[in-house]
């Protein structure tokens, strides 16, 4: 099967650009552009050689799921994943109605993206090749698929995407300031972060407090803004 081309749409370039190799790194997954804005997606789309779009519902031309609209609408069927820091439950909702295959939340670590967009795969290979279902248990997993996270062992993706989502919140985080939002342990706190520091997603630096000769590490967020 060729690698499903990806049309990343993204008016952050920062962010555009996070998502860019986060989805050249994923075996079988291309990305063929970049679009900025809901009347360039709309073009390139327009060409027809688009398999997937990551797609950013804040546009500075529009909403997102207004592109979806106007794809349907031109008769366009690219399966779209959301791509999004819009957490309205209608918007999710609204986004589900019209066909959005997923709905990832913005901040994220590279895992949540790649454990997504590898279930997307798994099932379009299944449905070109005309497999059917074997009970009522197979098609909710189809509908609703388990987030099988593919993480390093002993850490867990929900509280992984959880200090993606601290980071992304504010700028410079301690272990310890870590571990006290999330209520672990600072060793726990600190195993997460420097996951994500040694993925290239976390940036160390360190942290004067005046009040001893010893600097604390600090996190920040650098994948995307």
């Amino acid at each position: 099967m060729p690698d499903l081309r990806v049309l990343v749409v993204e008016d952050d370039p920062v962010a555009a650009e996070a998502h860019r190799t986060y989805v050249d790194r994923l075996p079988g997954f291309t990305c063929v552009g970049i679009a900025s804005t809901a009347a360039r997606a709309l073009q390139v789309l327009s060409r027809g050689d688009v398999d997937l779009v990551l797609l950013d519902m804040n546009l500075p031309d529009g909403h997102g799921l207004d592109v979806v609209r106007r794809m349907r609408a031109q008769g366009n069927q690219t399966d779209v994943v959301a791509v999004t820091a819009a957490r309205e439950v209608a918007a999710v909702q609204a986004a589900a109605r019209i066909g959005v295959v997923q709905y990832v939340l913005k901040p994220f670590a590279y895992e949540t993206l790649r454990d997504r967009l590898t279930a997307y795969a798994r099932q379009r290979r299944a449905a070109e090749a005309g497999q059917v279902v074997a009970d009522q248990d197979e098609v909710d997993r189809l509908l609703h698929p388990a987030r099988t996270s593919s993480v390093p062992k002993g850490l867990a993706g929900s509280v992984l995407d959880r200090v993606v989502q601290l980071l992304g919140n504010r700028e410079g985080w301690t272990a310890e300031e870590i571990a006290t939002a999330l209520g672990t342990s600072r060793i726990t706190a600190r195993r997460y972060l420097e996951h994500l520091a040694d993925q290239g997603q976390a940036l160390r630096t360190q942290r004067y407090d005046g009040r001893s000769g010893r600097p604390k590490v600090e996190y920040s967020w650098v994948a995307e803004s």
